[in-house]
């Protein structure tokens, strides 16, 4: 009779394998006491000896730090939005000293790229991982950290029960500054397109506005600002005509279509109205910009300060966001 294995013990009592990994080698320090005991129970039933020599081999780092994507970043990665996150990653480990592997074989059938299949982890071939991307699956973020195993985030993410160490652009503060930029030009009176995306970085962006807006006495009476996405025909009639100077979009492709939709009401950007772009643009919107090549760099720092000490605690970090000058932005002037 072949002799029980870690997957079988983790298939037993439910849990990854990683975390079974953990339990019988005495790393219980991030292991619920439930998951514990059901690991327990599931050894005994079965009889399982770990392997010291094998587990020995697993104990030692071998240098080699993961990246995985959540989204796929290849065969356009130079025009991807991640490209300049992986060419800080690629940097700061190569001067650390450190190998990178991309994990990119983990799709599914559905199309979702997942770090779990069959119950093991993928990633544990590294000795610790970045992960990235929007589409980000939090039941797996929160097994990789109820696990113990080291990673960090790219952006933030709320994830129930788990505190997830993130390296994350400062959108609250950077949009802020912002509005404030535009305020100090003599703009009063504004207007916000929304995104019809719920996620933590436009929370945070949506956050960053509407402090600046109450803070500094400015009037907002926008759908957006209240909630409602996208931009109607019968906004841009109240935009190209109404008191507002000001936009703030939350993305080049809302810019493009105020940007469009004025001009056929004989209005013009910056002349009639200025407009900024909540983030970074090839073109010559003024713009609030992420140091994404920075972040890939501070990230790889965090995930080696965890991989060379792992009774560290995980530290999530704050990057701010930069304001690039362009050609979008104008002092107010008075609508006929």
């Amino acid at each position: 009779m072949k002799a029980p294995r870690q997957s079988d013990v983790a298939r037993l009592a439910g849990v990854s394998q990683s975390a079974v990994s953990r339990v019988v080698s005495g790393d219980v320090d991030r292991i619920p006491v439930e998951t514990r005991e059901r690991i327990l129970a599931a050894v005994k039933e079965l009889g399982y000896v770990p392997n010291a020599a094998a587990r020995n081999l697993r104990n030692k780092r071998n240098r080699l730090l993961g990246v995985h994507t959540f989204e796929a970043v290849f065969p356009h990665a130079r025009e991807d939005f991640y490209f300049e996150f992986l060419l800080g990653i690629e940097e700061r480990a190569e001067q650390l000293g450190y190998d990178l592997v991309l994990f990119t074989s983990t799709g599914t059938s559905d199309g979702r790229r997942r770090i779990y299949r069959d119950g093991t982890n993928r990633l544990n071939l590294a000795d610790g991982t970045v992960l990235l991307g929007a589409a980000t699956d939090r039941e797996e973020l929160a097994r990789l950290w109820h696990d113990g195993y080291l990673f960090v985030h790219i952006g933030r993410r709320e994830v129930p029960g788990a505190e997830i160490p993130c390296i994350v652009p400062d959108y609250i503060d950077g949009t802020d500054r912002l509005v404030a930029s535009l305020a100090d030009r003599g703009h009063r009176y504004f207007a916000y397109l929304r995104q019809g995306i719920e996620q933590e970085a436009y929370f945070d962006r949506r956050a960053g506005y509407r402090a600046a807006v109450e803070r500094l006495g400015l009037h907002d009476r926008s759908p957006g600002f209240r909630g409602e996405p996208g931009l109607s025909e019968e906004w841009l009639d109240e935009l190209a005509t109404g008191p507002e100077t000001a936009v703030v979009a939350e993305s080049i492709s809302l810019a493009e279509e105020l940007r469009t939709g004025l001009a056929a009401r004989g209005r013009q950007v910056p002349e009639d109205l200025s407009v900024a772009v909540l983030e970074g643009s090839g073109e010559r919107w003024d713009c609030l910009a992420i140091p994404r090549k920075e972040i890939g760099r501070i990230a790889i720092d965090a995930l080696v300060a965890r991989v060379e000490d792992p009774e560290a605690a995980p530290v999530s970090r704050l990057v701010a966001c930069d304001l690039v000058a362009g050609e979008t932005v104008a002092a107010p002037r008075a609508k006929e």
